[in-house]
């Protein structure tokens, strides 16, 4: 049997949800596009009336996604000016911020546990109409050094809500236009969660010229610890030797400018994500 290649790994366990969702598919959402999947895909399509193949194509997605239009959101009588975007992973949001206000929200989907969202501090780098497909109406691409990350639409609209994402940040496509046409190349992106989610995420000596996860979760211990080490960025540079050094200056730990085990426990004790993980 040819099974689908369009539906393979990552998009097939989000399908096959769908489709238990609709009453199609039963058993265990495991990702993998067999013949049970196959045949849940057939079933579906015979009663939109769809060429029955078993292959999930453009016009399959988007009978799938019926029942969740989202409406159009009104558009704001002016666009707003210095605009940045906060991401909330707890709590699933988007807010164009205009300043220190918020201007609007909208809800996101967002990355889950084994490929999560990028923490940290970004900027929009590139900015795509109409990619279509998973990608939806609108791509916005950030700067985040160890992978390819961006904000876009989704044919998945049923996913808004969830962590369910390779890590990029879903949002439905007429909010994705919105966020479009007011949010330039440049823009600033922050993407929030507790500490708590990245402790653990590296037991690697930190130095300069180091980038990942592990990074971000040391500039942001820095931060909450009243150190800031500017952008929390993913990347180990100039800066954020500094800030190491002038910590373990003000603490008496050895002024090597790198964070080895005994430095990254000192700063995890004293930003408190030892006591929060507790709580």
């Amino acid at each position: 049997m040819k099974l689908n290649r369009i539906c393979g790994g990552k998009m097939s366990g989000e399908l096959q949800n769908r489709l238990q969702q609709l009453g199609f598919f039963k058993g265990e959402c495991d990702g993998i596009y067999g013949k049970k999947t196959a045949a849940a895909v057939r079933s579906f399509q015979k009663k939109k009336k769809q060429p029955v193949t078993g292959r999930v194509v453009d016009a399959t997605w988007q009978a799938l996604g019926e029942g969740c239009e989202h409406p159009v959101s009104n558009p704001a009588d002016k666009p707003p000016e210095n605009v940045s975007v906060l991401v909330d992973l707890e709590k699933l949001t988007l807010t164009v911020m205009e300043g220190d206000l918020l201007f609007k929200q909208y809800p996101v989907a967002a990355g889950k546990p084994s490929t999560p969202s990028p923490i940290g501090e970004w900027k929009i780098i590139s900015k795509e109409f109409d990619w279509g497909g998973a990608f939806g109406a609108r791509w916005m691409g950030l700067n985040v050094p160890w992978g390819n990350y961006g904000i876009h639409g989704t044919n998945r609209p049923w996913s808004i809500g969830s962590s369910v994402s390779a890590g990029c940040i879903r949002m439905f496509n007429e909010d994705v236009v919105q966020v479009f046409e007011w949010a330039p190349v440049g823009t600033k992106v922050k993407i929030k969660a507790p500490l708590t989610w990245l402790a653990g995420s590296g037991n690697r000596t930190l130095k300069k010229g180091d980038c990942g996860p592990d990074v971000v979760y040391l500039q942001l211990l820095l931060k909450e610890t009243g150190f800031n080490p500017y952008y929390c960025d993913g990347w180990y540079g100039a800066l954020t030797e500094l800030t190491v050094r002038t910590y373990q200056l003000h603490t008496g730990l050895p002024i090597s400018g790198q964070v080895d085990e005994k430095t990254r426990h000192h700063l995890e004790e004293k930003a408190g994500v030892f006591e929060t993980q507790n709580q």
